[in-house]
């Protein structure tokens, strides 16, 4: 029994990640808005799609960085790229972004939501300051991106793509705020999902759950706290971006990570024990 359900599993992730009929030409020409494009997968997100042939508007929180990787986009054949700088944990910035998207291209074929804002982690951070906080960066300007985009996603028939992470699937020690707001996003696209396929709307939702960010900010958030290494931003975002292309419902980077989320109900116990091995519990406490 144990051999069939090995074989089965394996058959299943064999056909998930290999099977997926990704065509590169259909983003040729796609209109894409990119968030939190200034570095790591969010860069590499970029880069990608200008070399796909992809029309792109990108914003992040930093203008010097955007400046940077609107050029890079323009050498690697973008046919067009625009920024904005725009701070998500203002209320106002979304609609501001989406509309200015609109302006630039005509109409969205997709959303791609990457952008983060990372508290420290440790136990400071689970004031009710940085919890507001947090839940407005990494959710609530998620669904006012959402809300003003899906319109014109309706129309083009398009995909949201909305980046996650594991800890919006598997609770994990001293990351209480982050993992509230990534456990709120599956839950709102989820049901959204849900929504828009009852309503007959013909727009994808392909929910991606990556591991440790590659970038600067998000190692040194957890700098002593965690063992788990960061997963490649150019590998990551090539499954991300195959994933929302293919309109798969989800996307799993490092692949292991879907066998962890399938087994967190049936095995808790293991599932802890392989959680504990990837922290340093001693350094997150003193934090």
């Amino acid at each position: 029994m144990k051999v069939l359900l090995l074989t089965g599993l394996g058959a299943l992730f064999f056909a998930y990640y290999w099977d997926d009929n990704f065509d590169p030409a259909s983003l040729q020409g796609a209109r894409v808005l990119l968030t939190g494009a200034n570095a790591g997968v969010g860069e590499e997100l970029a880069y990608h799609y200008a070399r796909l042939g992809s029309h792109l508007v990108l914003t992040a929180h930093t203008e010097a960085f955007l400046q940077k990787v609107v050029g890079n986009c323009r050498k690697l054949g973008a046919p067009k790229v625009f920024y904005i700088a725009a701070d998500m944990a203002s209320p106002e910035a979304p609609e501001s972004v989406v509309q200015f998207a609109l302006d630039k291209l005509g109409g969205l074929d997709y959303l791609v939501l990457n952008h983060i804002g990372g508290a420290p982690a440790g136990t400071r951070a689970r004031s009710a300051q940085a919890t507001r906080w947090l839940m407005q960066v990494n959710f609530l300007s998620y669904v006012q991106l959402t809300s003003r985009a899906l319109p014109s996603l309706t129309d083009s028939k398009g995909s949201l793509v909305v980046v996650s992470s594991l800890l919006g699937r598997v609770p994990a020690s001293f990351s209480t705020p982050y993992s509230a707001a990534k456990f709120a996003l599956d839950g709102f696209f989820g049901s959204l999902r849900r929504e828009l396929d009852v309503q007959d709307v013909n727009v994808a939702i392909t929910m991606c759950v990556l591991g440790l960010r590659d970038r600067a900010s998000a190692a040194e958030a957890v700098r002593g706290v965690t063992r788990v290494k960061a997963a490649p931003g150019p590998k990551a975002a090539l499954a991300v971006i195959r994933g929302g292309a293919t309109r798969a419902a989800g996307v799993f980077y490092p692949w292991r990570f879907h066998l962890l989320c399938l087994l967190r109900r049936w095995l808790p116990l293991p599932r802890a024990w392989f959680i504990r091995q990837e922290l340093n519990v001693t350094a997150a406490a003193a934090a």
